[in-house]
């Protein structure tokens, strides 16, 4: 099919569904698109110099008129959405979402859609504000002949991100490890920070190296809209196992670091570091180094930097041995948040000098320990959310701290943008 005989739907204009918009009609491609009724005037002016884009007044009329339709809703809402629209499809049509859960998204279509429309859906692993070029694109062919399949793959190339092909289970198994645990951790350090009443890079021990990523990967997150997270979180059942997990790990690494168990801890640490990274590691290059960290800072680098104990990191680390994950081994379809948060943890447990540090503060050293006791909080009470099932509750708290932050998002989101393109540079060689 020749690219004036297809149309492309969008169904969902939020910030992913713009960009897709803009950027599939920039190729050269029709696109009709739509949000709710009551955001077509706004739509239609905010597109009205671009004459690839047709922005239409509901999903019917969108699902009549294209040969492949993008769902671009809340993963919470893909069900109730695809039920209004999904029978109004094309016939012979093409189909796919973009959630980052796959299962829920998958039972949708097929559910509701026409037994006569193929399903090719994807997902584009890293944010609406993140150029797509080189970023990592799922594709799966669920449902689908290998002309349709192509024809999608066509119509995406104009993203310029890596291909990946996968079934959608293995997409949610490779999301919830790369993605789930990655969130709770940042959404944690944000809530403890809020119930300290802290702004960390306005206080000298949360500025330079490591304590720049734990800020502007938070900052970068709460940024975000809240529905972004609790869709992956609740609705795939591989991440609320590790988001469990993961503040099991920060609950026991505490007590640890409260009673004093020194020899417990260092054990406990070094052997989790020992699995997930390896002697086979040792002679590769660290994703990132001191000059990488100590250059994205919000705030003015003290003289002296103050030891902490990571409690955030060696969880991650704890949480990736006891559910036995290997995070290098999904690098091909990572976030750029997943890649800068390995980053760390890896330049914490490959330099011994500093590991050893780490532990000592941690039994020694009561600077953080007020932090690290609403960090245990703020984890447990995550976890619960998302065990719960609850989208209102996540929203409520997620929103809350939202607030919070706003003033430095704008700057966060610069910053942030500087420590990605840093570290996708490094990472495009392993």
């Amino acid at each position: 099919m020749d690219m004036e005989s297809v149309s492309v739907g969008i169904i969902g204009m939020g910030d992913m569904g713009k960009m897709y918009a803009t950027r599939i009609s920039d190729a050269g491609w029709r696109v009709n698109a739509c949000d709710s009724p009551e955001k077509f005037e706004t739509l239609k002016e905010q597109f009205a110099g671009r004459s690839k884009v047709h922005i239409l007044p509901n999903g019917h009329l969108v699902s009549r008129s294209s040969d492949f339709i993008i769902y671009s809703v809340e993963a919470e809402a893909i069900d109730k959405v695809v039920a209004q629209y999904g029978p109004s499809t094309k016939q012979g049509a093409i189909v796919g979402g973009q959630t980052s859960c796959k299962a829920p998204e998958v039972a949708a279509f097929e559910k509701h859609l026409p037994s006569d429309v193929e399903i090719v859906t994807c997902h584009s692993l890293h944010g609406p504000n993140v150029n797509p070029q080189g970023q990592p694109l799922v594709l799966i062919k669920h449902r689908a002949r290998q002309q349709s399949f192509d024809l999608v793959e066509r119509i995406l190339s104009c993203l310029r991100s890596k291909h990946v092909h996968l079934t959608a289970e293995a997409h949610d198994r490779i999301t919830a490890d790369t993605q789930a645990v990655t969130h709770a951790a940042f959404l944690s350090m944000g809530t403890a920070w809020q119930a300290n009443n802290q702004f960390p890079w306005e206080i000298t021990r949360y500025v330079g190296g490591i304590e720049n990523v734990k800020i502007n990967v938070t900052l970068r997150i709460y940024s975000n809209k809240w529905h972004v997270y609790a869709g992956l979180a609740i609705l795939n059942p591989s991440a609320k196992e590790q988001i469990r997990q993961y503040a099991d790990s920060v609950t026991e690494l505490f007590k640890l670091m409260l009673g004093g168990h020194r020899k417990e801890l260092e054990n406990r640490i070094k052997t989790a570091g020992s699995a997930v990274f390896g002697p086979s590691r040792g002679s590769e290059e660290l994703l990132l180094e001191d000059e990488v960290l100590d250059r994205f800072s919000l705030g003015k680098r003290p003289c002296e930097r103050t030891p902490n104990n990571h409690l955030s990191l060696l969880a991650m680390v704890d949480c990736w041995w006891k559910l036995g994950i290997v995070p290098y081994d999904h690098m091909i379809c990572s976030t750029p948040l997943f890649r800068l948060w390995l980053g760390v943890t890896e330049y914490l447990f490959r330099k011994p000098s500093l590991l050893d540090e780490v532990i000592k503060t941690a039994i020694d050293d009561n600077t953080f320990r007020s932090d690290d006791l609403e960090f245990t909080f703020a984890a447990r009470g995550w976890s619960d959310c998302v065990s719960f099932g609850d989208f209102s509750s996540y929203r409520d708290r997620f929103e809350q701290i939202q607030t919070y932050f706003a003033p430095r998002f704008a700057e966060a989101t610069k910053v942030g943008n500087e420590m990605i393109k840093t570290i996708l540079d490094k990472t495009e060689r392993k």
